[in-house]
């Protein structure tokens, strides 16, 4: 069993695929039909013991985890294989508790995030930047086509889904602050300086925050701490984690748009780590580091079997390691040291005490290769 927590247009499909392959039965919750016949949930589900089961949108029905529990355990007497139900849906921090609390040792979690580079024909390449990768958006006939679809996207969040998460904010002030954090892309959260914006207390901000991240739509990473007795930053960076939203927030159409906004080149880092995290191993670990002194690393990786690799983000394919990147790496000793940058060139190249430059999507690659496959 798997539980699948996106909110990925494009994944209904995906669940389709899968249901066609298989003969599988599929039940959208949101859809009356499919719900009423979810009235007797276990007689329901009993009667397709033979197929997988894919139930989308499943936040909507906490309940049914009671039920599946009772028919796995009852397939396992029975000698059923495990992967019988397919869970897609919102990864809300309720939901995980829920469903963790009645499926422990049942379940297991996959995230699912927008479409990646290594998913991609090479001539759409050039777009996810801009677009970021929720299906629609990138594929769409223009760039402004595809920045309707995802102020769209941005409006359906506000006034749909940030509510059913409890967001008693107006939909106004929500803007607001997902705004802020657009404009702040990659920079430290002060909690009280966005409490002091929005006129709201700062346990409010904290709250809006977390359903942000629930939803997948902010990443939170957090400060690297090692035992060397360093004095280092203990405030997390925020990142809105697919491009394509960070610059519809922006106002931001075309390229050139971005290409001449402040915030590109905080844009583009975004962009390299979530793309490096979604494609890391599960078991890494990962955060930033920056010490009082000024030394500082982008992303701190600690993969298995790997070790610890540090990365350096830059925009142009002919930038240099910051003073700060070397202290960093002097602080920390990594095995592994990466300018990554956004040139297109698949070659690797050393740039000096041990650091090796590299694009993006050679990194990705070479980590493609490195890896045996998986779900």
């Amino acid at each position: 069993m798997a539980l699948l927590g996106a909110r990925q247009v494009g994944k209904t499909t995906l669940a389709r695929q899968i249901g066609d392959a298989r003969s599988a039965v599929y039940l959208d919750i949101e859809r009356p039909s499919d719900r009423q016949k979810l009235t007797d949930a276990e007689s329901y589900l009993s009667l397709h013991s033979e197929k997988l089961v894919i139930l989308d949108e499943v936040q909507h029905m906490p309940e049914l985890f009671p039920v599946l529990r009772s028919l796995i355990d009852e397939g396992r007497r029975a000698g059923r294989a495990a992967g019988r139900f397919l869970l897609l849906g919102s990864a809300s921090g309720d939901l995980l508790r829920q469903s963790g609390e009645s499926l422990a040792g049942r379940i297991a979690y996959w995230e699912l995030p927008p479409l990646q580079l290594t998913e991609l024909p090479a001539e759409h390449h050039p777009n996810v930047w801009l677009r970021g990768g929720f299906p629609n958006s990138l594929l769409a006939h223009s760039d402004a086509q595809s920045l309707d679809w995802r102020n769209n996207l941005i409006s359906m969040y506000l006034e749909r889904e940030l509510p059913s998460y409890g967001a008693r904010l107006p939909a106004q002030t929500l803007r607001r602050l997902w705004t802020m954090l657009a404009h702040g892309q990659g920079g430290l959260v002060d909690v009280s300086q966005l409490a002091k914006s929005l006129v709201i207390d700062t346990k409010t901000v904290h709250r809006y925050l977390d359903i942000l991240g629930d939803l997948m739509l902010l990443r939170k990473l957090t400060p690297w701490h090692s035992n060397l007795g360093k004095r280092l930053v203990k405030s997390p960076k925020l990142y809105v984690r697919d491009s394509g939203l960070l610059h519809a927030l922006l106002g931001l159409t075309t390229l050139d748009d971005v290409l001449a906004h402040p915030v590109v080149g905080n844009s583009w880092e975004g962009f390299v780590i979530e793309t490096l995290l979604n494609a890391a191993p599960r078991q890494s670990q990962a955060g930033f580091y920056r010490s009082s002194n000024g030394a500082e690393i982008d992303l701190v990786i600690d993969t298995p079997g790997q070790g610890l690799m540090a990365i350096e983000v830059k925009r142009s394919p002919n930038g240099k390691p910051r003073r700060g990147f070397y202290s960093a790496c002097e602080d920390l000793m990594p095995q592994h040291k990466y300018l990554v940058h956004g040139g297109a060139d698949a070659e690797a190249y050393p740039v000096g005490h041990g650091v090796t430059a590299i694009g993006l999507r050679a990194l990705l690659q070479q980590w493609l290769d490195q890896r045996p496959t998986h779900l």
